[in-house]
């Protein structure tokens, strides 16, 4: 039976004149739940889920019977075994979790069709007609949830009702596992006051630090500033987006094209080293590059994580001329790596940022049509013959460095393996 948070009127029934717009799907530790639904003998027991099997890795993912003795992803297996000695660890099986991500969809889609996937354990509807009305929506959200439990008994979700997606996202956060959470515009702002700033979508590690600079701690003080005070802290119109946001306002959010895109990848003890991580960081950068590609997009800005052994991390970006081939990209790359500190590396991620669509592009002088058609030739023989049938000679060692990983905001397709 799911958890229901809800705004209840006096007399304790639900407001009639009270509507919603989205309904946002987030499933619950969906790699672990994947495993014990394939692993019985694994139902009801603290899991970890591993990118590779060594005790120097890191968990992705982890079962809510292993988060309740605080192991979360980033938890160190060293550390899960002290927090819980009985965890029982497993390696990710990226093609399963996409195999169970497409039936779950089927599953939404025979109660309502979905109008964005967002990652894959993420995905949203937009609510029309009788179907806003929140007593409807509610029915909506449970024969979804029931619906997704018939493609597994352990796949469990929770789902977020509210006026934009947003909000949505913010709701289905707000009870885990299995919850119920209606947000409406009567709610506003006082039920996003419990919440922590780093609870909303956008308000990452650095955000967060520009924010408390400037004395904001609690989602009160957020709300009570102006619109143009957003717009200054985020550095463009993002911030008008997050105030209108805030306050229920049904923005249409682009689903045709992505802001940013990259890849990370938790490094094997043998690639915990300086020349190792140069090395995946280039893989992962062309992977980034031939997605970029097949958008259609161009990259402004580059920026690169590096977490390190010792805990520590670094992080640095560059603007760049707007391009698309991974020779340039591979420059700007270089250019950003001579910076990092010579420390001994766990992961690395490389992100592709501010994209333009080539139909917003204008016509630049600075093109390099060469580079850019090797590219493109490129792209279309690893689609053809596989990521291994051509690349360039500095990733030669460890072509098989980085296998499929999931990036969570996009799905991959394996059709074209």
């Amino acid at each position: 039976m799911c958890k229901l948070c809800v705004s209840m009127k006096s007399g304790g029934t639900i407001s009639q004149s009270q509507e919603v717009r989205w309904l946002f799907v987030d499933l619950n530790s969906y790699f672990a739940s994947v495993e014990q639904q394939m692993r019985p003998e694994l139902r009801g027991k603290p899991v970890g889920v591993l990118p590779v099997m060594t005790d120097r890795t890191c968990c992705i993912a982890a079962s809510y019977e292993a988060k309740a003795f605080g192991i979360k992803t980033g938890t160190s297996v060293s550390e899960a075994k002290k927090l819980c000695p009985e965890i029982q660890f497993v390696e990710a099986r990226h093609k399963i979790y996409v195999d169970y991500h497409h039936k779950i969809i089927q599953a939404v889609e025979a109660c309502h069709p979905v109008t964005a996937v967002l990652s894959i354990d993420e995905m949203a509807c937009r609510l029309g007609g009788r179907d806003q009305k929140v007593e409807n929506a509610i029915k909506l959200a449970q024969e979804i949830k029931k619906n997704i439990l018939r493609v597994g008994s352990e796949l469990g979700c929770s789902v977020g009702l509210a006026p934009n997606r947003f909000l949505a996202k913010v709701a289905s956060d707000m009870q885990k596992p299995d919850g119920l959470t209606i947000i409406t515009l009567e709610d506003l702002p006082h039920k996003l006051y419990s919440l922590k700033l780093n609870d909303f979508p956008g308000i990452g590690r650095q955000m967060d630090k520009r924010l408390q600079a400037r004395g904001i701690q609690t989602v009160s003080q957020l709300m009570s500033l102006p619109m143009h005070s957003l717009r200054e802290i985020w550095g463009g119109v993002l911030g008008e987006r997050f105030y209108q946001w805030l306050r229920g306002i049904d923005l249409e959010l682009s689903t045709d094209s992505n802001k940013s895109l990259g890849h990370s990848h938790v490094l094997p003890p043998q690639l915990r080293n300086i020349r190792g991580a140069h090395v995946v960081g280039q893989k992962l950068l062309q992977k980034a590059a031939m997605r970029l590609r097949k958008i259609d997009a161009w990259a402004s800005k580059m920026s690169l994580y590096i977490h390190y052994v010792d805990g520590t991390s670094w992080d640095e970006q560059a603007k760049i001329l707007e391009c698309q081939d991974t020779f340039t990209l591979l420059e700007a790359f270089n250019h950003l790596w001579a910076k990092q500190p010579k420390r001994n590396p766990i992961k690395v991620s490389v992100n592709l940022t501010d994209l333009i669509l080539s139909q917003d592009r204008n016509f630049s002088f600075f093109d390099n049509n060469k580079r850019a058609i090797l590219s493109r030739s490129m792209d279309k023989l690893i689609a053809q013959y596989g990521t291994s049938s051509i690349y360039f000679g500095s990733l030669h060692d460890i072509t098989m460095a980085t296998p499929t990983r999931i990036a969570f905001t996009s799905i991959p397709d394996f059709s074209l393996d």
